[in-house]
């Protein structure tokens, strides 16, 4: 046994192994005194401030190892050490774990429902000392250290130690603020060295640069809370939607820069108030590397991209709309992400959050890995990021990104691409169960947000209730029905009469799921034309078929989504790099258009029987389908106690008395038509409507002015 004046033996790199903590900071020696150990690889010297004075520490024997033995009594709060930039602070190796045993436990079963606070740069006060604490998982890492501004990017200088079975790395950061950038170098099994940005990061920096940057999101000071408190009124069935689709970086810009999130929030939020919007939905903002991908190939899931601000920005943006009166939806995205070597792509140096069969983790569409959905801690992830977009940021709503792709193990593939669920069966039995959990946990914790599915398939149940054996979701966009209304909308009127049942088919499953009715992004990209551009005709017949088209889709049964642009009439296709046609506003016809918008969509709002029951067959009846020669429709939109009477005539030509069996009705009169002068129609309104009586006086149908190209709406009453 050594006496007390020999020196603490000096620990090994084997010593060292996964947990940098067991030799690095303050411990007491097997003689009953402490030490503190530094690790300084390069400095031929290192000090520390022990009770305030300065004291030098010496070499451990170990190159870049230094050690001062100090009082028995001396505890993490009594000493400081200097960092790479010589300022003083408290030692990062005297701290306990901040990611405890019960958050490894609940991360490893896919459980953990608060992992958006306890993973990645948090802002955390760990014994007292306020800094921020770091969390990766890296189950294959070898090594991993934290790198930043704040340690020069050396990767040798803070070096995280792994927190046993659960694969997570971990290290706490005293004094350190928001705004320091970072990221994780990892060191493979195979010895390779891998720089990767933060997978649960906050913050980015503004592309092309991909560091990670450290924020503190629960600094912000909210004001929504009526908005909040009134919420669970909103997300009611029987409540109007209109949804306004738009991408910020190209809705408005400053020449070719980007508007702040601030700015945008107060000129969105008067505008869609204005025009009659009741909820926005951004296309993705979750950080990403590529404009050109729209938001689509996600690197931060839980960061607002930096591209229009910080994130206290964006919650500014949420916290305004909702003051303002309008809801917030966000694109999201969990199909799929890039291949950037930087982001999640083979984390470390093992297929960590795909698969590593091509057939299963690979997706030929997009070029990007498919996420690993039997794996749970990737599906805690993802689930994470969604709980955080809905807690911190206060979203209304989800819209989930390509859930067909995810459904489907053969989705994009051909034969022998794709490999068989254990039944045989081309369903990703795996993906489904994600889906499933997500939904039921964001319906148990936000009760009153929209969880939206994007899904082009005929799967069965995407929004019927989990209990029913249903997937879940709250809405999911028609594509059907979007399909089948602008195929049938770009025939010339000729030859319509022959294509009735594009516009009639829909109903037949109107009220299988609960749907959106979208007019999106993707219908004016990539050659598909915008869509008055797609309208048959003289330029006065393809603003009609534009009014018709709108119409037609606000009368419909379901939720309605336009994409920005297409109010105004925007004539060119949309670009990411160029904000929206607002020129087009100088010019009449355009502004006659817009006004017709905002005046239907404000219609739309105000009569309860274009939405109380959109889900429900009681909210529709066919008044007559069959005119096909004249390619007339017409129906009923019923609320609890009125009635709207809809002719919608998809033809040029003018009928001055065009009768519909219509029995029992008491009263009629026009409240809206599309062919009003004042939106550059032909000006044939119906002042009044007759009523058009049978044998006996009994009243069997109407007779009215048939509007060219046009929606006429009557609000009527019937005999009891």
């Amino acid at each position: 046994m050594r006496s007390k004046t020999q020196p603490a033996k000096a620990p090994t790199l084997l010593d060292w192994g996964k947990d940098p903590h067991r030799v690095l900071g303050l411990h007491s020696t097997d003689l009953g005194s402490k030490v503190v150990r530094l690790w300084r690889p390069g400095a031929p010297f290192a000090h520390v401030e022990l009770f305030g004075k300065s004291a030098e520490a010496k070499p451990a024997g170990l190159e870049g190892l230094f050690e001062i033995e100090v009082p028995e009594h001396t505890t993490y709060a009594d000493y400081r050490v200097y960092s790479q930039k010589g300022t003083l602070v408290h030692d990062p190796y005297a701290f306990l774990p901040t990611f405890g045993e019960m958050d490894g436990y609940l991360f490893g079963r896919g459980v953990h429902y608060q992992l958006h606070e306890a993973m990645g740069a948090r802002h955390w006060i760990q014994q007292g000392v306020n800094g921020f604490k770091f969390s990766v998982w890296a189950p294959g890492a070898e090594k991993v250290a934290l790198v930043g501004d704040f340690n020069l990017w050396d990767g040798r200088l803070n070096p995280m130690r792994q927190l046993g079975a659960s694969g997570v790395w971990e290290l706490f950061v005293p004094g350190l603020e928001s705004g320091e950038k970072y990221k994780f170098e990892i060191r493979t099994k195979e010895g390779h060295l891998r720089i990767k940005s933060d997978p649960c990061a906050l913050f980015s920096e503004h592309r092309p640069a991909t560091a990670s940057v450290t924020f503190d999101v629960d600094r912000y000071n909210w004001g929504d809370q009526q908005w909040m408190q009134e919420r669970a009124l909103r997300s009611k069935d029987s409540f109007p939607m209109t949804i306004y689709e738009v991408h910020l970086g190209s809705w408005k810009k400053q020449g070719d820069r980007f508007l702040n999130y601030r700015q945008i929030a107060k000129e969105l939020a008067a505008y869609c108030k204005e025009m009659g919007f009741s909820h926005v939905e951004l296309l993705p903002i979750s950080e990403h590397p590529l404009d050109e991908s729209w938001g689509y190939q996600v690197t931060g899931f839980f960061a607002a991209t930096s591209r229009y601000g910080t994130p206290e920005d964006f919650q500014f943006f949420v916290d305004h709309l909702h003051k303002e009166g309008i809801g917030v939806i966000l694109d999201w995205v969990p199909a799929h992400f890039p291949t950037d070597d930087f982001s999640l792509a083979q984390f470390d140096g093992t297929y960590l959050y795909e698969h590593a069969d091509p057939r299963q983790g690979f997706h030929p569409h997009w070029n990007t890995y498919i996420f690993n959905y039997g794996r749970f801690e990737v599906v805690n992830f993802l689930i994470a990021s969604a709980l955080f977009w809905l807690q911190k940021m206060h979203i209304d709503g989800l819209r989930v990104d390509a859930v067909a792709s995810m459904l489907y193990l053969d989705y994009g593939r051909k034969e022998g691409e794709w490999i068989p669920n254990k039944f045989g069966g081309n369903e990703n039995l795996e993906a489904i169960e994600f889906i499933k959990h997500l939904n039921s946990v964001v319906h148990e914790r936000f009760p009153h947000v929209h969880m939206i599915a994007e899904e082009s398939t005929s799967f069965t149940g995407v929004t019927h209730p989990l209990e029913w054996g249903g997937l879940g979701f709250n809405m999911k966009w028609n594509m059907g029905w979007m399909n089948d209304t602008l195929r049938y909308f770009h025939k010339d009127p000729l030859f319509r009469s022959h294509h009735q049942n594009d516009l009639t088919f829909g109903i037949l499953y109107a009220f299988s799921e609960r749907f959106i009715l979208p007019l999106s992004h993707d219908e004016v990209v990539h050659g598909k034309a915008s869509l008055i551009s797609k309208m048959p005709g003289d330029d006065w017949q393809k603003f009609a078929n534009l009014r018709l088209l709108y119409s037609y889709q606000i009368c419909q049964p379901g939720k309605k989504l336009l994409f920005m642009g297409a109010e105004m009439g925007q004539w060119t296709e949309w670009n990411c790099k160029q904000e929206i046609s607002w020129e087009l506003l100088r010019h009449e016809r355009h502004v006659q258009l817009h006004r017709f918008f905002k005046e239907i969509n404000h219609f739309y709002h105000e009569n309860p029987s274009l939405w109380e029951f959109d889900f429900d067959h009681r909210g529709f009846e066919w008044v007559d389908f069959s005119d096909r020669q004249n390619a007339v429709i017409s129906y009923l939109r019923k609320s609890a106690n009125r009635f709207l009477f809809v002719v919608h005539n998809f033809t040029p030509n003018f009928v001055p008395d065009y009768m519909i069996a219509l029995p029992n009705v008491a009263s009629i009169r026009e409240v809206f038509n599309t062919d009003r002068e004042e939106y550059w129609g032909s000006g044939k309104i119906n002042a009044t409507v007759e009523i058009i009586r049978g044998e006996g006086g009994k009243r069997i149908g109407v007779k009215i002015l048939l509007s060219p190209l046009s929606t006429m709406c009557f609000e009527v009453q019937f005999v009891s």
